[in-house]
């Protein structure tokens, strides 16, 4: 074999180990090997929202514009013709205080609207009045035009168009003066009836700093008689001259679901509202003591307890939160998307 050809042997056996070597190098050290493209981080929220969602046909006038409500006022016993943003205005004026902070106002204005659409895309708003809302608090929510300022006009704006909805629907906006500890359940707070919505979870209320303590505890005392009344009126069954009362059955955040009169088991929720629920303010009951022929009952909160707590969005609103932040605070899972412009 001639110098020159085994040269070229040897090249190539050394070759060929170095490409061995290499192979080798490479499987012991897989750290570096490109690594592959991670997933994107999901966002939170649905960036789609605002497209699954669709203003109710029998007030839509068209993409991205304001509708128009007719609204029955009660007190005038007539229905009035109005933008959707100047209803919001006499609701959020009438539903809070209009001197309270600017961002607890607009997350009321976010909550006002979301239940307002709610109604209207589940059964047209208040079908008995041929309305889409009402001025009548029993009937739809409180209303003040009176009562709008600058503070609130600024508030509603702030949030023009803003919705809170959960995949394809506006959510039920629940909303009370205060939840007590915390807030409740949609069955324990409102006895509602089928599964709890999604968004709807118990929060600590974070109010408990700031309410007045007037606000805070309230103590009601009720007839004997008209407890044994209402309870008959409510159950179809007497109990009887009464010597016991307490409660039955508690929901998860704490509040009475069922009351015990002597025997006969009653709701809370409903008892609340055939006793006046601004008399018994909430089922969130912390005492009840017979004495004589009248029964006193000592508890926290005011209202069902459901939802948003309104003095909890204004103590939130005054450490620095926005609106969206409080809305989501009360509401878990939601998106707010604005419809019109």
């Amino acid at each position: 074999m001639t110098l020159k050809r085994k040269f070229l042997v040897w090249l190539l056996v050394l070759l060929c180990l170095l490409s061995f070597a290499g192979c080798g190098w490479l499987q012991r050290s897989p750290e570096r090997l490109p690594k592959p493209a991670q997933p994107e981080e999901k966002k939170e929220g649905n960036p789609e929202a605002e497209q699954q969602v669709t203003i109710p046909k029998s007030i839509n006038q068209g993409a991205k514009k304001e509708p128009k409500l007719k609204v029955y006022i009660a007190e005038k016993n007539r229905i009035e013709t109005m933008p959707f943003e100047e209803y919001i205005q006499g609701v959020v004026a009438a539903e809070m205080d209009p001197e309270w902070h600017k961002e607890a106002l607009a997350a009321q204005a976010i909550i006002a609207r979301s239940f307002t659409l709610q109604k209207i895309a589940e059964n047209g708003g208040v079908p008995a009045r041929n309305a889409h809302a009402s001025t009548d608090i029993k009937e739809f929510q409180a209303y003040n035009a009176s009562r709008i300022n600058e503070n609130v006009r600024q508030a509603v704006e702030s949030t023009r168009g803003q919705v809170a909805v959960y995949g394809k629907e506006f959510i039920r906006g629940w909303f009370h003066a205060y939840a007590g500890p915390r807030t409740a359940m949609a069955k324990e707070g409102l006895e509602f009836k089928g599964p709890n919505p999604p968004y709807i979870r118990i929060v600590d209320s974070p109010a408990e700093d700031i309410i007045p303590e007037e606000e805070k505890k309230w103590e009601a005392a009720f007839p004997l008689a008209r407890i044994r009344s209402v309870t008959r009126n409510i159950t179809g069954q007497d109990p009887g001259k009464i010597t016991k009362m307490e409660i039955a059955e508690k929901g998860p955040s704490g509040r009475a679901v069922l009351l015990r009169i002597n025997d006969v088991e009653v709701s809370g929720p409903q008892l609340r509202l055939a006793l006046d629920s601004t008399v018994m303010r909430s089922t969130y009951i912390d005492d009840i003591s017979i004495k004589g022929s009248s029964v006193t009952l000592k508890g926290s909160g005011y209202g069902h307890g459901v939802g948003m707590c309104q003095w909890g969005a204004r103590s939130l609103a005054e450490e620095g939160k926005s609106a969206e932040e409080i809305v989501k605070y009360y509401y878990r899972n939601i998106d707010i998307v604005k419809l019109w412009e």
